[in-house]
């Protein structure tokens, strides 16, 4: 997860956001609100991540923020109206969300279909669905009882001295991989960055992992949302670095002529991205229904929106081949900040939507010019 050159430009703009609202509204800067942008950045990340996995093929998935809304209330109905355990209810919720998406992936690299048109339709049809499941009604997630788990998934904030540890954790395992996949590099006669780099990434790694734990600990702790992005992050991280089903992922959209003559599994792995998809929905679903404390019919709304324009600003190319999680993060702190920020300005509802409409549009233009500059 190295900052490169092209995310140094989203470091900067995060930034800039970032000084104009806590000049606008010093609240934006207190411990409180900080403690909730972490939640509201984790569940729009998380929703990125997987979106990054369908978008490096070159494909899309204008579904999620449905999807979102439907699998977020399967599990809220099961837990509170067919009473089963939370655990039982999001796992089956989950198994939905994979099983659903693998077969819109299959059906879009069978039949050939365009997996815009696809989506577009999915979306439609899970709304119905979504709605058809609470019945048009308001199911509230709320904490006690079988719902205890559930809510828990966003009011659990884990204690700042557990996040010391953690981040002790994570600085030694993250030097230790870092040192492996040099030493790694130099035994097959790979180019490494040279030591003082190396050692620089590290510090400023271990930087970010501080200031995280010491802010957030200044309000209850560690909001359970952001260790499940990090599982996320890791998870997808891996899949795209260091797996076969990654290194396919960036062939088909670098051109997926090249990869079918070079033998990689076209549909296999199309299918595979669009299952992870599928579950990380689920997991985002689950995070939003908790955070909103009810499964309405507004969960989930312009979600895969904001998806796609955290992975644009983010480095990721909407025709695929190109795209990193540390981009992407940033993209979805942008669009967090952005977000939390008119809200504590109290901006009407129309400009927000009209906000969010132009980061859109300029996202997708500053993607296309660089695109043709490369």
């Amino acid at each position: 997860m190295n900052l490169r050159f092209r995310e140094l430009p989203i470091a900067i703009a995060l930034l800039a956001v970032c000084a104009f609202f806590a000049a606008k509204e010093p609240a934006f800067l207190g411990a409180r609100n900080l403690s909730m942008l972490v939640t509201e950045l984790s569940i729009t990340a998380t929703l990125a991540m997987g979106m990054l996995l369908v978008l490096l093929p070159g494909h899309i998935d204008l579904s999620a923020g449905s999807g979102v809304g439907l699998l977020g209330g399967i599990g809220s109905v099961l837990v509170m109206h067919q009473h089963l355990p939370a655990p039982a209810a999001l796992g089956l919720g989950f198994l939905c969300g994979v099983l659903i998406w693998m077969a819109m992936g299959a059906f879009i690299v069978c039949e050939r279909m365009p997996s815009f048109i696809v989506t577009l339709g999915a979306m439609l049809i899970f709304k119905g669905l979504f709605w058809r499941v609470i019945n048009n009604s308001t199911v509230p997630v709320v904490p006690g009882g079988q719902s205890n788990l559930y809510s828990l998934l966003t009011t659990y904030y884990l204690p700042a001295h557990y996040g010391w540890v953690l981040a002790a954790v994570l600085v030694f395992a993250l030097i230790f991989t870092t040192l492996s996949a040099r030493r790694q590099r130099i035994a097959h006669g790979f180019a490494v960055e040279s030591r003082e780099m190396a050692f620089l990434r590290l510090f400023i790694a271990a930087q970010a992992i501080a200031l995280f734990v010491l802010v957030t600990g200044q309000f209850r702790g560690i909001p359970l949302p952001s260790l499940i992005l990090g599982g996320v992050m890791l998870i997808v991280y891996a899949l795209t670095q260091h797996t076969a089903l990654g290194r396919h992922l960036y062939a088909i959209g670098g051109s997926a002529e090249a990869a079918l003559v070079s033998g990689v599994p076209m549909k296999r792995t199309v299918i595979a991205a669009y299952g992870c998809m599928g579950a990380i929905v689920a997991i985002t679903g689950f995070m939003q229904t908790a955070y909103a404390g009810s499964s309405t019919t507004t969960v989930g709304d312009l979600m895969e929106l904001d998806a796609v324009a955290a992975c644009v600003i983010g480095g990721v190319n909407l025709r695929g081949g190109r795209g990193t999680v540390l981009g992407v993060l940033l993209g979805a702190l942008i669009i967090a900040c952005l977000l939390n920020g008119m809200q504590l300005m109290s901006v009407e509802n129309d400009k927000k939507f009209v906000a969010r409409g132009v980061v859109l549009i300029l996202a997708v233009w500053m993607d296309m010019r660089l695109s043709r500059k490369a």
